[in-house]
């Protein structure tokens, strides 16, 4: 098959929206993080702090691949503009690759953050009421 230098081109806004959510989201992790309350040891706390440490990670990846697939798609624009065809469309496919594992820990991390949100509700269900005055 014989791509033109166009077709990697394509990807570039989707994967730019794609790494300013990803960047959104660690934000908004980093934020949850630094406003974790360090005063309550409970099995829920480590239960969330858990939970915090995996999506940290699984961001970091998806960004790592978001960002190798960028890059990639670089290398195989370089390369079709070079006229090396093939080399071109194997490096793209290499991005796509890049890009479907970036998906696919972006949709892992989706799954942790409901269960994140599932054991915060079970803390709160098993906090002790305050009492209205």
């Amino acid at each position: 098959m014989k791509i033109d230098i166009a077709t990697p081109a394509m990807l570039f806004p989707a994967i730019s929206l794609l790494l300013l959510a990803y960047t959104n989201r660690f934000l908004t992790l980093a934020t949850i993080i630094r406003n974790f309350s360090k005063e309550e040891k409970d099995d829920n706390t480590q239960a969330q702090i858990k939970n915090l440490r995996l999506r940290i990670q699984l961001i970091k990846r998806m960004q790592i691949a978001g960002v190798g697939s960028f890059f990639l798609c670089v290398v195989s624009m370089l390369a079709i503009y070079l006229t090396y065809q093939q080399v071109g469309n194997w490096v793209f496919a290499a991005s796509l690759v890049s890009l479907l594992y970036s998906l696919w820990m972006s949709v892992r991390e989706i799954l942790i953050s409901v269960e994140a949100l599932d054991v915060h509700l079970d803390g709160m269900k098993n906090a002790p009421q305050k009492e209205k005055v």
